[in-house]
């Protein structure tokens, strides 16, 4: 048996395994089951999902675009670039998620006349899901050989060359797999926004549970919803780090 098959049969067994001894603990709570709660509010589970993705996906695309631009800032050598970096990262960074969803909403989408839920969430988000990625950015850059610079320099060019033509393409095989986990952290955090009435998945599960008491019914389903998400994404973070840990390996010394 190869490896691959061995691992698709433990992976078969555990997954099994495990189903059954939900279904142990399940089966022995005095509750009384109705499955057929999930197929008369598939409506507003299958609303929730297309927000959630929508979402999600926004707000991925605009933490990448400003985790990128915030890490090229803070490795620049300006001086003002990198200090309005570093205040970026450390106000998103430390502070909690939940607190930035409810101040963008009551606060800054106040002053800026925005009241729509869904984009003020995906703001928010995108800015968080930013900042992390801004330090794998910075942390990329910057985990690659002094040496490079030093090289490209002695051959004439630029800091700006230097960095775009010599140290990203080597720091990008480092920060590609930690900005993909980063993506899948972004759809699980997606939840938070149900707080500001967002009807994602979450905030659909609550409002079945709401009408129906039916609790296990309403966010079982959504945790698989979740679960179908993310991995994919997880799977394709794991790739991708054995692809670099490969290349790596293979490259010569």
């Amino acid at each position: 048996m190869t490896t691959g098959a061995r691992r698709l049969t433990a992976r078969g067994v555990l997954l099994a395994g495990l189903c059954g001894l939900l279904g142990f603990f399940l089966s022995h709570i005095q509750y009384h089951w109705d499955w057929s709660v999930v197929w008369t509010y598939r409506r507003l589970f299958l609303d929730g999902l297309g927000v959630t993705v929508i979402v999600s996906f926004g707000a991925i695309a605009l933490g990448l675009l400003l985790g990128v631009a915030s890490g090229l800032a803070s490795v620049s050598g300006n001086v003002w670039l990198s200090e309005l970096s570093g205040l970026y990262v450390g106000a998103f960074r430390g502070t909690p998620l939940l607190v930035q969803v409810l101040i963008f909403y009551f606060c800054v989408g106040v002053v800026v006349h925005v009241d729509s839920p869904i984009g003020i969430g995906t703001a928010t988000l995108g800015f968080f899901a930013g900042a992390y990625i801004s330090e794998m950015v910075r942390a990329g850059i910057e985990s690659v050989d002094r040496g490079q610079w030093e090289s490209a320099a002695s051959t004439g060019l630029t800091r700006r060359q230097t960095l775009f033509y010599v140290i990203a393409p080597q720091a990008v095989r480092r920060i590609v797999p930690p900005v993909t986990g980063q993506f899948v952290s972004c759809i699980k955090d997606s939840s938070l926004l149900s707080v500001i009435s967002v009807r994602e998945l979450t905030k659909g599960a609550e409002m079945i549970n709401a009408t129906t008491y039916k609790t296990f019914e309403a966010y079982l389903p959504l945790a698989l919803f979740y679960l179908l998400l993310t991995w994919p994404l997880s799977r394709l973070t794991r790739r991708l780090e054995k692809g670099i840990t490969t290349t790596n390996t293979q490259m010569p010394r």
